[in-house]
């Protein structure tokens, strides 16, 4: 009878509609696009051939001593890794407000992670160590893919060189399409099929313990001041630290303050003293404006993400009435058929890539043997600088993670600006020129492999999910105990039904009644007859009175 009851009822119909009737967005199929990802291809294509082909010929910073295979070896293991981390940003992001019960046993890879990232602070600390990893993972790709500066290939044309290795072109299409753009694409719109793998499972625990490091702890801190400013309490999401975990935080945070201060006081000197990769004709005091308005931007384009990714679940009243977050929101979610997410995706690396691009040449030093270093440091001091790690560690704790951990705590805040309408505004144009377009079709190509489906197929959107009683977390103290086994009905066993048995029970008033009604007749029968009996063969079948379309068989 269950059984029958699973594949009759309102909610397994409601299922298999939907893994029907919803198609992942593949990207438009006019005349123009289809040209753009034909050429974004092609460039992509050309630009992985002179990568591989300058690893094999050792002309790249790793390659160089001769280790041309374990070279490649590395680029792959470090893109392939990048992926990963890029799109299961989106995907855990993108998950939080949604009640993990819901997909438990379609994917339990994903209920595993999102058991642990759900609770507490852990969200926050993913993200702080994810975004470190990034910096990590994509100095291995450059470190292993990046062309010396005296890089030649197959007697390639000079404008080619110059276009394509000197500026680093190749590697800024190849790793935001292949490393970044396409998994994003796909985990915006697909994030519980994205993670559920035990890939993701050890990034995830990887990125956990990177934020323990406390490398860039400061950024707590940072978050605390804004909260402050603004007037509001910070949400506290576990209980307050005490003895030697209150310790132990706030020496990370001092930590991770010293290595800071050090790296801003030294590449401001050396913006000053002029001993950057910036380009001569840009005054000093310009080259320092630069560098922090630069900075600003690419903090508002990283929370932008985490604050989209953290709306996309929220239904419209939960959105507010900004009238900025609005005009965003229906940009977003309501266009080109929810292409414009994963648009936005693309045209936001974009943007990221050419100011990273600019700040490096702002913040790297570039000091001879025979010149002065920065501050008279000593020399292996200044040899260490000379690669611009301190730069990337400024761009990450200021730069990005500050802003990811306001927008998660304010998405719908950071939302109601005009600054957020402007930007994405600009991040589609980007995207809609198509130099990065080959990551749609490497998006479509892994999806089709992988198998991915929208998240909608499984849990419906958030008013499917509250309209039909399934537990959705977008509003916390909504509590749904139809999930939890019981549902108001006492049909002997019931709690062992079927889940979508027992959540139709709980979102039909009717069928719980109904229910509860045969559970009166079988107690009767047993009352009096010592056990339940077959109905007499005359008896009429039991039907459900309502129309056609709410008619639920037994």
């Amino acid at each position: 009878t269950f059984h029958a009851w699973k594949k009759k009822s309102y909610c397994f119909r409601f299922y298999q509609e939907r893994r029907n009737q919803v198609k992942m967005a593949e990207g438009e199929n006019d005349p123009l696009t289809l040209f753009k990802n034909f050429y974004s291809t092609c460039l992509l294509i050309f630009s992985a051939i002179c990568i591989h082909g300058l690893m094999l010929t050792n002309q790249t910073g790793l390659s160089k001593d001769g280790n041309s295979y374990g070279t490649i070896f590395l680029f792959w293991a470090a893109i392939i890794w990048l992926a990963m981390i890029e799109g299961g940003q989106a995907s855990h992001v993108g998950l939080a407000p949604v009640g993990q019960e819901l997909y438990k046993e379609s994917h339990p890879v994903s209920y595993k992670i999102a058991e642990h990232c759900n609770k507490g602070a852990n969200l926050d600390r993913y993200l702080l160590g994810r975004q470190f990893g990034v910096i990590f993972v994509v100095f291995c790709v450059n470190l292993s893919g990046g062309p010396i500066g005296t890089a030649t290939l197959w007697n390639m044309p000079e404008w080619v060189i110059q276009v394509f290795f000197k500026t680093g072109f190749s590697m800024i299409l190849f790793t935001c399409m292949v490393g970044q753009l396409n998994t994003q694409v796909n985990a915006s719109i697909c994030m519980l099929d994205f993670i559920n793998n035990y890939f993701s499972l050890f990034t995830y625990w990887g990125c956990i313990f990177v934020e323990f490091t406390g490398f860039v702890h400061f950024s707590y801190a940072i978050s605390m001041i804004v909260h402050n400013l603004a007037g509001q309490q910070m949400e506290q999401k576990e209980p307050a630290k005490e003895g030697f975990d209150l310790l132990f935080f706030w020496t990370r945070v001092l930590f991770s303050f010293g290595i800071l201060s050090f790296s801003l006081i030294i590449t401001i000197a050396a913006l000053f003293e002029g001993k950057t990769t910036m380009w001569d004709s840009v005054p000093k005091v310009i080259s320092v404006i630069l560098f922090f308005g630069l900075m600003s931007v690419v903090g508002m384009l990283e929370g932008m993400q985490i604050a989209f990714f953290g709306v996309a679940k929220l239904t419209e009243e939960e959105r507010g009435n900004n009238k900025w977050a609005l005009s965003t929101c229906d940009i977003l979610y309501n266009r080109r058929n929810g292409l414009n997410l994963p648009g936005f995706m693309i045209g936001r690396q974009l943007t990221v890539v050419t100011c990273f691009f600019v700040v490096a040449r702002v913040t790297t030093q570039n000091v001879g043997d025979d010149e002065k270093n920065v501050m008279g440091i000593s020399d292996g001091l200044q040899g260490f600088l000379n690669l611009g790690f301190q730069g990337a560690l400024i761009t990450t704790i200021l730069a990005s993670i500050s802003w990811q951990l306001v927008a998660g705590a304010f998405p719908v805040a950071f939302l109601s600006t005009p600054v957020t309408y402007v930007l994405l505004r600009i991040c589609l144009f980007l995207e809609g020129t198509g130099i990065c377009n080959g990551a749609w079709v490497l998006a479509a190509i892994h999806k089709s492999i992988a198998g991915f489906q929208r998240d909608e197929v499984y849990i419906g959107t958030a008013e499917e999910r509250r309209s039909r009683g399934m537990k959705d977390n977008s509003k916390r103290e909504i509590d749904m105990p139809a999930l939890s086994g019981f549902s108001g009905v006492n049909l002997p066993g019931f709690s062992n039904a079927p889940k979508s048995l027992r959540d139709l029970a709980e979102s039909d008033p009717a069928v719980k009644e109904y229910m509860n009604d045969v559970a009166k007749d079988m107690s009767k029968g047993s009352s009096s007859g010592g056990g339940i009996s077959a109905p007499p063969a005359s008896a009429p079948p039991a039907s459900y009175g309502g129309g056609d379309d709410d008619e639920v068989e037994a």
